[in-house]
């Protein structure tokens, strides 16, 4: 008697603890699918936003959304003023606004100007030793800008103060390179 009551007391435990497993993953599968569902509500709330605001993006002062966009990134006001501008490769040099260095912005990765440095050292012509990817330190502070970080509409607003700037025409820029000499 005593090993029956026993054995439906096992038995019992047994099966109410795979009631409630069984009861904890469809919660947590609920939770899942509602988790994923308010991912995709955020997606495309903020691809309905962004459409609205491509239709209105203007850079009316391209340095000063330059200078912002900087600052955002590294976080203090650089006062940018614009140097000069280079076809190839694609680069953007400006001052600071106190004298003390440089900032380049290219839309090249530093991965990709060690290797442009290294297949033209061999063979430096005066274009390419007058470069400014080759008068970037080596230990300058580097920054990616993007949208992540740039703002929503940042890849549509790169390409109108690129072209201002520049005057150099480019239809798509998701993300530029920043060095602070």
């Amino acid at each position: 008697m005593e090993l029956f009551l026993a054995l439906a007391v096992i038995t019992a435990v047994i099966f109410f603890g795979a009631l409630i497993s069984l009861g904890n993953e469809r919660q947590r599968k609920a939770i899942d699918a509602l988790r994923e569902q308010a991912i995709l509500w955020a997606i495309q709330d903020l691809r309905i936003k962004r459409e609205q605001l491509a239709r209105e993006v203007r850079v009316d002062d391209p340095l000063g959304w330059l200078n912002q966009i900087a600052t955002k990134a590294c976080g203090y006001d650089l006062n940018l003023q614009v140097a000069e501008a280079f076809d190839e490769p694609r680069t953007l040099v400006c001052a600071k606004g106190d004298g003390s260095g440089r900032v380049v912005f290219t839309p090249f990765s530093p991965d990709e100007i060690r290797r442009f440095r290294k297949e033209k050292r061999g063979r430096l012509s005066k274009v390419a030793a007058q470069s400014p990817l080759f008068l970037i330190p080596r230990k300058a502070t580097v920054y990616e800008i993007s949208a992540l970080n740039g703002g929503v509409v940042f890849d549509l607003e790169l390409p109108l103060a690129w072209n201002r700037l520049t005057g150099q025409r480019v239809e798509q820029m998701e993300h530029v390179w920043m060095f602070v000499a």
